[in-house]
């Protein structure tokens, strides 16, 4: 593990105030950068590349789903043997490319090529800085750090969207609404490289201070408890993935869904950032709630909000209805989004803890293909509602499951 030591090591997010504040606004390009497709990568595949399939139009999430999964892994292994900054770094150098491709792009594969790359690039920079913030705070306040981390994510991914939204209703498609991503692009890489501070040397102090800390937790352990043998970890993993499954559908069919009820672009880019918007905003609430009342029934009641959301877009049929629809369930999301971590943090160790975030965060992010591909399949052959329907079903079990199967884990101590 490499470590960078700054004079004096503490943990708390007090003591650690300026670099959690800078990660922060690190996180917050971060979430711009996929934001930008958020309202308009389903209405350029149909218009500009003329796919008329749902699952064709919905590939890009899947590429970017798995890619970003898979990376989230990886990421957490080399933070935990490299260090966190190397990381990060090495994400915003892969994202470079990522706006010019989109704004160019000649054929629908670059547009699936760019995809691989913002998958790759969000696994590295969103996992690394989810995992330095758990680093600073320690084992105090997890839920409020992770809060504030996701709302800062999830406003910027609401504003650029709303922001491609409306400049595509002026210039067009294409290539106006994605020149502000060489600005996310340029400003993110340029506060990584020459103001983030590596963490390395918190989790060092966090694992002295902690009983039973042990270093010999192999990558394979870890892989197996987080998502089989550990109940708790294990359950986390399952809500992770079902919802980026939900997120994943309403990425890919909501703007479709808004279009078929004849809603205009800059009507259909509003509507894609009220739901990661209230997502965001509510984060600041939900994550340091849960440091007071626990992370089991957030989670639970969040997944059915979630479900609950998803009928309620289904059911209508205006712009105040499916604005409603979208607020209620970034609000079920945000119950959820930032306790799952927290809870992470709660069980594993600080010597293995990156990883365990690593492999949670594969399966969650697998959600968003697991979601693309099923709401693409199910909508050609049933309709936008008959597969929002079953997302919404399959919403409403996860919660089931987590309220069966999973301890509360705030306090929670591990052997």
């Amino acid at each position: 593990m490499v470590h960078e030591r700054p004079a004096v090591v503490r943990l708390g997010l007090r003591e650690n105030a300026a670099q959690f504040a800078l990660l922060v606004v690190v996180n917050a390009f971060v979430g711009a950068m996929v934001g930008m497709e958020r309202s308009i990568l389903p209405s350029i595949a149909e218009q500009e590349f003329h796919l008329a399939a749902r699952t064709a139009v919905l590939s890009f999430i899947v590429v970017f789903g798995v890619s970003k999964a898979l990376t989230n892994y990886v990421a957490g292994h080399f933070a935990d043997r490299v260090g966190r900054k190397h990381v990060l770094v090495a994400g915003w150098l892969i994202a470079v490319p990522v706006p010019f491709m989109l704004m160019w792009g000649p054929t629908w594969n670059w547009i699936l090529a760019a995809n691989v790359l913002l998958g790759i690039s969000q696994g590295f920079t969103w996992s690394t800085t989810v995992i330095m913030k758990i680093d600073l705070v320690g084992a105090t306040r997890r839920g409020l750090a992770m809060g504030l981390n996701e709302f800062a994510g999830y406003v910027a991914v609401a504003g650029a969207a709303l922001a491609t939204g409306w400049i595509a209703a002026r210039t067009g498609l294409r290539p106006d609404p994605f020149y502000p991503g060489i600005i996310f692009v340029a400003i993110g890489l340029g506060l990584s490289f020459a103001l983030v501070r590596e963490t390395s040397s918190h989790v060092a102090l966090e694992s002295t201070s902690t009983a039973s800390s042990s270093n010999r937790t192999s990558p394979g352990d870890v892989f197996w408890r987080t998502t089989w043998t550990d109940r708790n970890l294990s359950t986390i993993s399952q809500v992770g993935l079902v919802n980026n499954m939900n997120d994943g559908m309403a990425w890919g069919l909501f703007p479709l869904f808004f279009a078929a009820a004849n809603m205009s672009l800059e009507r259909i880019g509003t509507l894609a950032a009220i739901y990661p918007a209230t997502w965001g905003v509510a984060q600041l609430v939900t994550g340091a709630f849960s440091d007071r009342v626990g992370r089991k029934w957030l989670i639970t009641g969040g997944m059915w909000t979630q479900a609950v959301a998803i009928g309620v877009v289904i059911r209508s049929s205006t712009f105040v209805g499916f604005a409603a629809g979208g607020a209620l369930l970034g609000i079920g999301t945000a119950m959820v989004y930032p306790t799952l971590l927290a809870a992470i943090g709660d069980v594993a160790r600080p010597s293995w803890r990156a990883s365990a975030v690593g492999v949670y965060r594969l399966w969650r992010d697998l959600g968003y293909a697991i979601g693309a591909l099923l709401a693409g399949v199910t909508a050609d052959a049933i309709g936008l509602s008959g597969a929002m329907w079953l997302v919404a079903g399959i919403t409403l079990m996860s919660g089931v499951v987590a309220a069966v199967r999973m301890d509360e884990t705030l306090h929670f101590s591990t052997a």
